[in-house]
């Protein structure tokens, strides 16, 4: 599977291509050298025959016809391999001289050349060979064919191509092995930026890029991201800074005035002036709670303050949590059903699990209609432990999945309702603090009411297991705070 992942890279894919391109200039070097050499062998062997023609012409001219068959018959006698064929006939192929019988068939071309094979058929007595000749016609009505075996340079030729195939095929198979081990080299190091890409996206914004100092288009690239980086998480931190100070700065005198306020809502005997006290109250305890909320999601993103995880109960946990809203969701009528494993523990903080889980099931019970159904569950699967929360609810769109974790985002359906679009956001980074990881899907296929699954799957305690590292955890909230379901609700 690594093997085929290898293949499908761009690199490799851009060393096939050099590959193909190198493999098509070595085969047209090749070709070019080995028509060269055979173009020249053949030239040769040419040249030797055109040689012996003029030596028997001129044989020919000096003492005619018995001259010539005198020439040749010594030719054929000096040359026991027979490396050079003669034969010398009348007009009507009777033989007076040569080492052959009989006239060769084959193709003949207009200048008289002709390819042949030295066998039976020829009258050849030795063993079959490859033959080249020309063939003229002689004064007087007589017929010669002057002509070598050439059985020497075809196997040279043979030789050379299959040397040509090999250096191919050994080009091919190099080119392919180098193709693969520069796209591999490639690869890991994309593989590297890709890595690191994906736990900066997971949340880890202090990693960077590593470099390995070449210089080289690599290093540069990385130098790139990770000052790009370095100046997304700059403005990052100035809006963050900004609005945690804001946050923080103007918590203490909505404090003031939600005391104000409430002190005048007792002191009033108007019952119109109490009902306003009254909203006005409610409203500043809903200003509070997202100032509080903010200032929670803040340090938990930051981990300002560190406490050692200690192994909980997440089963024992959630038990508590359903006990304490299942009065909630029978108000509602809701058909609430939980089914806990007792047994599955993690390593974590009981303050922030109980609020996450807290949070996740006010949800539930707020976004569901009345007669609905909600389901809790915790389960072992392999070494993670899984808080799952369904509901039959009004869901959450598939194209918003991935938004609602951001702060003050509220789908569509939920803007009519209270709260501040704080509560995933603050369940986001408790699941991240414990290594979880969180999963949003539809629990029904009703289109009107699909619903909403939250699963958060996170590692699950076993003794000897080694702890958490870098985790940094705090209290639901400020020195002196508590954290009570009613304020969950308004997340």
């Amino acid at each position: 599977m690594k093997l085929l992942s290898q293949l499908r890279t761009s690199s490799f894919q851009l060393a096939l291509l050099y590959m193909v391109v190198f493999a098509t200039s070595v085969f047209l070097l090749l070709a070019f050298i080995y028509w060269r050499t055979a173009g020249f062998m053949t030239a040769q062997t040419d040249e030797t025959i055109e040689a012996e023609i003029a030596g028997l012409a001129e044989q020919y001219r000096g003492s005619g016809i018995n001259g010539l068959i005198s020439i040749i018959r010594e030719r054929v006698a000096r040359d026991p391999n027979a490396k050079s064929i003669y034969l010398l006939t009348t007009d009507d192929f009777l033989k007076l001289a040569g080492n052959i019988e009989t006239w060769p068939e084959g193709s003949r071309s207009e200048s008289g050349w002709i390819n042949f094979t030295l066998n039976d058929s020829v009258g050849w007595s030795g063993p079959e060979r490859l033959a080249r000749a020309r063939i003229f016609e002689v004064q007087g009505g007589l017929r010669l064919l002057v002509g070598r075996d050439v059985d020497e340079l075809t196997n040279l030729k043979r030789l050379i191509e299959g040397a040509i195939n090999w250096g191919m095929g050994i080009t091919l198979a190099l080119a392919l092995l180098g193709g693969f081990l520069m796209s591999r080299s490639t690869t890991r190091r994309i593989e590297v930026i890709n890595n690191t890409s994906r736990r900066i996206m997971n949340g880890h914004l202090s990693l960077r890029i590593p470099t390995r100092g070449t210089d080289d288009d690599f290093d540069q690239l990385a130098e790139n991201l990770n000052q790009m980086l370095d100046r997304i998480v700059y403005l990052m931190e100035g809006i963050r800074h900004v609005s945690d100070s804001i946050a923080h700065d103007l918590r203490t005198p909505l404090t003031r005035l939600r005391n104000q306020l409430e002190s005048t809502l007792m002191s009033v005997d108007n019952d119109e002036a109490r009902d306003q006290a009254a909203k006005a109250v409610a409203e500043a305890d809903q200003l509070l709670s997202t100032f509080n909320a903010l200032l929670r999601i803040a340090r938990l993103e930051t981990r300002g303050n560190s406490a050692d995880m200690k192994p909980v109960s997440l089963g024992e946990l959630v038990a508590d949590a359903c006990e304490l809203y299942e009065a909630v969701a029978e108000d509602k009528e809701q058909n609430f059903e939980h089914s806990v494993d007792s047994e599955v523990s993690i390593e974590g903080d009981r303050d922030l699990l109980f609020q996450m889980v807290s949070n996740l099931i006010d949800n539930a019970i707020k976004y569901t209609p009345e007669h609905g159904q909600i389901r809790v569950e915790v389960r072992k699967e392999g070494n993670d432990a899984v808080f799952e929360v369904g509901d039959s609810g009004i869901g959450i769109p598939d194209d918003e999945k991935d938004q609602v974790f951001q702060r003050f985002y509220r789908v569509g359906k939920s803007r009519s309702m209270p709260g501040n679009g704080l509560g995933l956001s603050l369940v986001s980074a408790v699941a991240e603090i414990h290594q979880g990881t969180i999963r949003l899907s539809d629990h029904h296929e009703n289109a009107e009411y699909p619903g909403l699954k939250v699963t958060i799957s996170m590692p699950a305690y076993a003794p000897g297991r080694k702890r958490l590292k870098d985790t940094q955890t705090l209290p639901a909230g400020e020195p002196g705070e508590q954290t009570s379901p009613g304020e969950l609700k308004s997340l």
